[in-house]
């Protein structure tokens, strides 16, 4: 085995993309979340907005008052008619594949552990916490009020799950037999939850060095 791959699905606010960022650093590799979306419309032809539009999430999802109170901007894109979230995802799917095969990495979010859950240099983590945890760090991350980050976790984390069932034939976002390890962020800590998926690394593959 020459190249190793973490995927990290998180829960909204739970510090699971800083998780996977500091992991990067720590093992020096390369961090991908939205540059997936960079790299799916690179290798499509496609506008990366189009690949925005549905970023973990299904595209005509509808939600009563959705983030109310958040910053947004969303103006009509005249190729979405042309093209499903199917195809588009179809193109993050083969991104995936390739970064797997070709490239020690950290994946964040995208169903990456369903994509690679048959390649052998795969370990997944999910990472979750409860909600006095994560409101006050979506609370400084987004410039939002107290009702406004509990409406932003709650409808985000509703269509990720979403996203990951459409994608996984019906499977459920927060299974843990979809991981290596599920771990609460603020049991464990930040730091902390990355010394343990790098140990968890020691003894799923020992011997490999990065």
């Amino acid at each position: 085995m020459d190249t190793i791959v973490f995927t990290v699905a998180r829960g909204f606010g739970s510090g699971g993309k800083e998780i996977a960022s500091k992991l990067a650093a720590k093992l020096g590799i390369p961090c991908y979340e939205n540059r997936i979306l960079t790299l799916a419309s690179q290798l499509s032809g496609l506008d990366e907005e189009l690949f925005t539009e549905v970023n973990e999430k299904i595209r005509g999802k509808k939600f009563s008052g959705l983030l109310k109170g958040l910053p947004r901007s969303r103006k009509p894109n005249p190729m979405e008619n042309f093209t499903s979230d199917d195809r588009l995802f179809g193109f993050q799917k083969q991104i995936i594949e390739n970064l797997a095969k070709s490239e020690s990495c950290v994946i964040v979010g995208k169903c990456a552990d369903w994509v690679l859950k048959d390649y052998p240099n795969v370990i997944s983590v999910y990472i979750e916490a409860p909600r006095a945890f994560c409101l006050p760090r979506i609370m400084e991350q987004l410039g939002v009020n107290e009702e406004t980050a509990h409406v932003s976790i709650t409808k985000t984390d509703i269509y990720r799950a979403d996203y990951y069932a459409h994608y996984t034939n019906g499977n459920y976002w927060t299974n843990p037999v979809n991981y290596d390890l599920t771990l609460n962020s603020a049991r464990v800590g930040i730091d902390n939850c990355v010394c343990v998926i790098e140990e968890y690394m020691k003894i799923k593959y020992p011997g490999f060095a990065i």
